[in-house]
């Protein structure tokens, strides 16, 4: 062999081996063993098993509201979609808004914001301005619209300026104040009330967006508030995604969430908080993608909210628990293709800490449970159905300072779908998993 033609294989040598190394540094397969023969399973299911739920009970129920405009003075970047930079206008105003429950004894905060996420760092900070404040709170429970169309500022990290609308220190803290003002209103206000639970039944306003015709949640589902002072108000959870305007849409807008919450108001209740509900793989149905099809959409939504009333009943036992579930995942599973995915610690690296979890807050018959994945609506009538046969009535929601993607149906997980290749984080068999988890929680608060 000639030293032209060893030259020529040594380099193409090396060039072949730092590809390979490069590659092997920066994808691997998905992992697709047997999820009950992981630590992280047996971990999890362990700890929701041990967990302590202890129930305080009262002799009345207590409840108030209050709220905070938090939208700027200056425009930040929309978050939602791709980046689209700085919103234009304001079509709707955000707020976060504060729904206080307590029995006397122990009082649990509902906390509602106008954006698309909760990221774990703008919980721990509004946590800490809780703390700071010394505010009677026993627990808080995060939720927030959903909106695609909401602000940013607020999501930290190398993925948070690139993609969710960067991070603002100013605003971020600003927010933290007109929170725990929201708070101190609702405090001042604490009146003797009456609970009840309402599911409604909606057609024609939801559908499934990974399987044409695939079975969907189409209820409605709420917690209403009747204060003996006659103040009313409701805590309200719907399937479909806030997505009715379109991804080139440049105002700061609260979609149909912000809306119907309007339309309530003007109607039926002093107050109305919308958490987004099981909203993975559900889209809305609606007439087009303006503001106009907005407004036709809330206004239906809320006419078959108050006309369609499925179930009914009055939660008279004013007792409270509450738990916070940290949960174990697989590692991340961030795909590039079917079955290739990003390394865990380059995906770790972009998005930061997850902060998987579970809240769980019961109300007298009432439970709770919110998740830190947007989770698929196909679930619903299952855990739903449980939950009822251990005399529960049940209402999930999303958002609740943790984020880690969408969480659904296994049979899904290998569609070329986005919802499922790029943003099912975690790996194939959650649907399973997380089924589990849910039928293991209701079986403890039931207990």
């Amino acid at each position: 062999m000639s030293p032209k033609i060893k030259r020529t294989f040594k380099i193409s040598a090396w060039i072949l081996g730092t590809l390979f190394f490069t590659t092997s540094l920066l994808i691997t397969r998905v992992d697709r063993s047997d999820y009950k023969e992981s630590d992280y399973y047996r971990n999890t299911l362990q700890q929701i098993a041990v967990m302590d739920m202890p129930e305080s009970k009262g002799k009345v129920w207590l409840a108030s509201w209050g709220q905070s405009n938090i939208t700027p003075s200056k425009p930040l970047d929309l978050l939602g979609y791709k980046p689209r930079g700085p919103y234009e206008f304001v079509q709707d105003s955000s707020f976060v808004k504060a729904l206080l429950i307590s029995n006397g004894i122990r009082t649990v905060l509902f906390l509602n914001y106008e954006f698309m996420i909760i990221h774990p760092s703008f919980q721990e900070t509004i946590l800490n301005g809780i703390a700071d404040a010394q505010l009677p709170i026993d627990y808080t429970f995060f939720t927030a619209t959903h909106t695609h169309a909401g602000l940013g500022g607020h999501i930290p990290g190398i993925m948070g300026k690139l993609a969710f609308g960067g991070y603002h220190e100013n605003f971020v803290q600003d927010v933290q104040t007109k929170t725990i003002d929201a708070i101190h209103e609702s405090l001042a206000s604490l009146d003797t009330a009456d609970l009840f639970f309402q599911k409604s039944k909606t057609l024609g306003l939801v559908a499934n967006r990974l399987i044409e015709g695939d079975s969907i949640d189409p209820y409605a589902r709420q917690l209403i508030i009747r204060r003996k002072d006659g103040l009313n108000a409701t805590l309200l959870t719907y399937s479909a995604h806030p997505t009715i305007v379109d991804r080139k849409f440049m105002g700061l807008s609260g979609d149909y969430p912000s809306v119907l919450t309007k339309e309530l108001e003007g109607k039926q209740y002093d107050f109305a908080l919308f958490a987004a509900g099981m909203v993975g793989s559900h889209k809305p149905i609606a007439d087009g993608q303006d503001t106009t099809s907005v407004q036709i959409y809330a206004a239906e939504l809320s006419r078959q909210i108050s006309g369609s009333m499925h179930a009914f009943s009055t939660n008279k036992d004013p007792s409270i628990s509450t738990a916070l579930v940290p949960i174990e995942l697989r590692k991340a599973h961030y795909r590039i293709s079917q079955h290739i995915r990003l390394r865990p610690w380059i995906f770790n690296s972009l998005f930061g800490p997850t902060n998987p979890h579970f809240d769980v807050v019961k109300l007298g018959n009432t439970l709770f449970i919110s998740s830190s994945g947007e989770i698929s609506g196909v679930f619903m009538k299952a855990w739903e159905d449980y939950a009822k046969s251990k005399k529960l009535n049940l209402i999930m929601t999303s958002f609740n300072g943790g984020y880690i993607g969408y969480i659904t149906p296994d049979e899904y997980y290998d569609l070329p779908k986005y919802e499922v290749r790029d943003m099912n984080w975690y790996g194939p068999q959650n649907g399973a998993y997380f089924d589990e988890m849910i039928h293991a929680i209701i079986d403890k608060a039931s207990k």
